[in-house]
């Protein structure tokens, strides 16, 4: 047992040895999947009904041995903050309040809700970093955007905002969406801290889905641009390759 421990030990150091020297002698092909976490301030028409937001993505990327980079990336935004002329307007009673089936004061909650959706394609400039693999990552993407607003009444049931006739409330909104990342992006010599910062943004053509407003008995066609302006911090993990058969996991 005491040579299976030693002789186990010794290949766990060899390929972690020959990793490292892989990463930090070698431009590596390396497909990865990605966690980030972003803090993003709204501008354009959806400055107008919404705040800053968090938001959380998965990705999967493939950075070539010449450095281009592509992939998807998913990503949910949430904020708690709306601003909306007319909503739930028709429901409030004289003194400002909302009724729930009881008869009873319902209390409401209106947050943001969000994804996005993008493919994207760019290239790593190595000129900084540990190694060829890590550098400024620039990146460009197309997809779409979606967003609306949440209407939670958890406490009280109110007929008007339960099932279908949600829709006529929750401005949902989508449409073509364009992406920019710059960004460093960071692979280590010894496989530990892989991750990538950087500054995004996105410009959204949209417009609202919902045939009819019900608190405002309009319609909402009209187009819109909406843009998201953010800081991302993602960790990555990566699936280098030793040969074209072989594929390990860090």
């Amino acid at each position: 047992m005491r040579i299976f421990g030693l002789t186990l030990l010794a290949i766990l150091i060899s390929s972690c040895s020959f990793a490292q020297f892989q990463v930090r002698d070698s431009a590596l092909f390396d497909p990865h999947v990605s966690i980030s976490f972003a803090y993003q301030t709204p501008g354009g028409d959806l400055a107008n009904r919404f705040s800053s937001n968090l938001n959380v993505g998965c990705a999967f990327h493939i950075k070539t041995k010449k450095n281009w980079y592509y992939g998807v990336q998913g990503t949910y935004f949430f904020g708690n903050k709306v601003n909306e002329p007319g909503l739930l307007q028709n429901l409030y009673t004289e003194n400002g309040e909302i009724l729930d089936n009881q008869g009873q004061v319902a209390i409401i909650s209106l947050q943001e809700r969000g994804f996005a959706m993008t493919l994207n394609g760019g290239k790593i400039l190595d000129f900084i970093g540990p190694n060829r693999n890590s550098g400024l990552l620039l990146m460009g993407g197309v997809g779409m955007l979606q967003h609306k607003i949440r209407i939670e009444h958890q406490e009280n049931e109110v007929a008007q905002l339960e099932g279908d006739y949600l829709q006529g409330y929750d401005r949902l909104t989508d449409g073509l969406s364009l992406y920019q990342f710059a960004g460093y992006f960071h692979m280590a010599n010894n496989k530990l801290a892989n991750f990538f910062v950087g500054v995004e943004a996105y410009e959204a053509f949209t417009k609202g889905r919902r045939d009819l407003n019900f608190d405002t008995m309009t319609t909402d066609h009209e187009r819109r641009f909406d843009l998201l302006v953010g800081i991302r911090l993602g960790w990555v993990l990566h699936l280098y390759t030793r040969t074209a058969s072989d594929f390990y996991y860090n």
